[in-house]
């Protein structure tokens, strides 16, 4: 998101050469296409996802506050969250809105309140009714009111893990301002207890991360700060070479530290920071994941920075970090330049055992992939498997690797929406000025990208759906299996628009396993715990129970794993957070399962 200084007033012309040269949907021959069941290649004319976010109940209109000021803080929201906050085994979805952004602020066009609803934080309970035939009802009910979910600063994001090892999941809302951190009362309700837990970071944050740090079996908090940016202060202006005013990037700004917080395991946190060395380094951070990326056991922490090197903070195992990004090789892309990082997430989408990093970027620049080599050494291939050019003309937020087809090959999701009107002029979009009192027309389309298995990827976009028709301005993104039928489903946030709810209808045809890894007193979602599937043929599937990662956003913590049409499961390996290892065996397919801590074999 930097200032651009040049304007591309042949924009049209250029993503007209892209259309044609790279259609959507080009890839590989397709003799190249791994092993796939039938229908995901042939049956193009089935509709992929469905939106059903209106008609399942989930209302939400995001209002992004925008006075015409072009405060950049007004374009960067919202985020949303998929956890099961009441414990019946479904997941529920909070929704971060905005709220007026300085006095005679005005709501912008196309982001109309409901009637009488003041803009607040959504907290929708999903009432999931399964039919003795297997059919499904989804259902939510908003049940904000009372829940005690009371927003104290304009909303950025969410992070979601149970802080207090009380089995309930707990809420962090990061903002412009104070951010806050909301404990599950197992009422129905939640209690700010920010103070008392000392994590109320001033800064403006935008992406966080519960993880175990320390391994001593309480949820730690990273926090991604991004600018210097207040309200009270004044703002800078920023045109396009032509003399129009556009919305500001971060080099306009200063950058702010991120914040680390040591759980003490009484329910209050310290504030690490400095002594564990994550102070010495920091950008305009949007984007954070938390993996182990060298295989040594301990989670490590990367942050995806606007226009600045990116960071991967190497746990040393002791309480401090140290920056390996630029060792690693995935500090700078493969040019040595750095990029407008929003989004970010870690899966294995090779299946050679590691996490490998995804992040989506600016308009003119590509979306990256960094491979691991599995001991923490990572290379932009971008362009070799094929997915560099196809986001040229994109500025992607929200993102996760996803197995949407369940053939056991991790997929991607980038959401889109430019953040300056210069990147809508490269991206072929005409007419782009707004009149007066108008929003500056921001919208893209969101983009699927299926794994072919064979260290390429194919743009499905155009076979997903009609919702991944529409063009909107696209920022939050959260996975997750929200009506437990064994695929994976998206809940898509929208900047002065209608949030999204895509219903996987494709997925489930094939096998599948769903986990729910908990452990430790309360019963907990295990957090960074690893799992490896072994079937009869291929070498093992290889995921992580996380809830961090995408933009701003919080994901499902189980794990569901695509089995293709392999019949069944030989043995489930999972290696959990504090360094044990235990294999179940004989485990059913094609259901969600539990499995706890210290109930399997163990193997060390």
């Amino acid at each position: 998101m930097r200032l651009l200084s040049r304007r591309f007033g042949g924009g049209a012309a250029i993503g007209l050469v892209l259309a044609i040269l790279f259609p959507a949907g080009a890839g590989v021959p397709s003799d190249d296409v791994h092993a796939a069941p039938q229908w995901a290649v042939t049956q193009a004319g089935d509709t992929w996802f469905t939106d059903r976010a209106e008609e399942a109940g989930i209302d939400l209109v995001h209002f992004n506050g925008a006075s015409g000021r072009l405060y950049v803080s007004e374009i960067l929201g919202p985020g949303a969250a998929m956890f099961d906050f009441d414990g019946d085994g479904d997941l529920d979805v909070f929704v971060v809105p905005g709220r007026r952004l300085g006095e005679g602020s005005t709501s912008a066009p196309g982001a109309v309140l409901p009637e009488g609803r003041p803009p607040e934080d959504r907290l929708y309970r999903n009432d999931l009714v399964v039919h003795a035939d297997g059919t499904r009802t989804l259902r939510f009910t908003d049940v904000t009111a009372g829940s005690g979910l009371d927003a104290a600063a304009y909303g950025m994001g969410v992070a979601a893990g149970d802080f207090d090892n009380d089995g309930r999941v707990d809420l962090y809302r990061t903002a412009l301002g104070a951010n806050q951190l909301f404990r599950n009362d197992g009422d129905g309700t939640f209690t700010d207890v920010t103070p008392q837990a000392g994590v109320g970071d001033p800064r403006w944050s935008v992406s966080a991360s519960f993880a175990d740090l320390d391994r001593d079996g309480w949820l730690d908090l990273y926090v991604g700060n991004y600018l210097d940016h207040r309200l009270d202060a004044p703002q800078p202006e920023c045109f396009t070479r032509t003399g129009e005013r556009d919305y500001c990037g971060p080099s306009a700004f200063d950058s702010v530290p991120d914040r680390l917080y040591r759980n003490r395991g009484d329910g209050t946190f310290v504030d690490v920071t400095t002594s564990a060395g994550v102070a010495r380094e920091y950008g305009a951070a949007l984007g954070v994941a938390a993996f182990d990326a060298d295989g040594d056991g301990w989670t490590d922490v990367y942050v995806a920075n606007d226009g600045e090197p990116n960071q991967l903070w190497m746990n040393q195992g002791d309480g401090t970090f140290t920056n390996g990004a630029l060792l690693a090789g995935a500090a700078l892309n493969d040019s040595g330049r750095t990029e407008g990082s929003m989004g970010v997430d870690a899966g294995d989408f090779d299946g050679d055992g590691d996490d490998d990093l995804f992040m989506t970027h600016l308009t003119r620049e590509t979306n990256t992939l960094y491979v691991n080599d599995g001991l923490g050494l990572f290379e932009d291939r971008t362009a070799t498997i094929g997915l560099g050019v196809l986001s040229l003309a994109y500025t992607g937020f929200g993102t996760a690797w996803l197995d949407f087809d369940n053939d056991g090959w991790l997929d991607l999701l980038a959401v889109n929406g430019a953040v300056q009107a210069s990147h809508q002029r490269f991206a072929g979009a005409g007419g782009v000025s707004a009149r007066a009192g108008e929003p500056l027309p921001l919208d893209q389309p969101n983009q699927l990208f299926r794994n072919l298995g064979n260290g390429r990827f194919d743009e499905v976009t155009r076979r997903a759906g009609p919702v991944f028709d529409l063009s909107e301005v696209s920022r939050g993104a959260a996975f997750g299996d929200v009506d437990n039928d064994g695929d994976v489903d998206i809940l898509v946030t929208n900047n002065a628009g209608r949030a999204r709810l895509l219903i996987n209808e494709l997925g489930n045809r094939n096998r599948w396993i769903g986990l729910r890894l908990i452990g430790g007193p309360g019963r907990r979602d295990m957090l960074g715990a690893r799992v490896g599937v072994f079937r009869d043929d291929g070498p093992p599937l290889w995921r992580r129970a996380r809830a961090d990662g995408s933009y701003a956003s919080a994901n499902d913590p189980r794990v569901l794993v695509g089995l293709g049409d392999a019949a069944a499961v030989r043995r489930v390996r999972i290696e959990w957070p504090g360094g044990r290892e235990e294999d179940w065996t004989e485990l059913p397919v094609d259901r969600w399962l539990t499995l706890e801590e210290g109930t399997g074999e163990s193997r060390k």
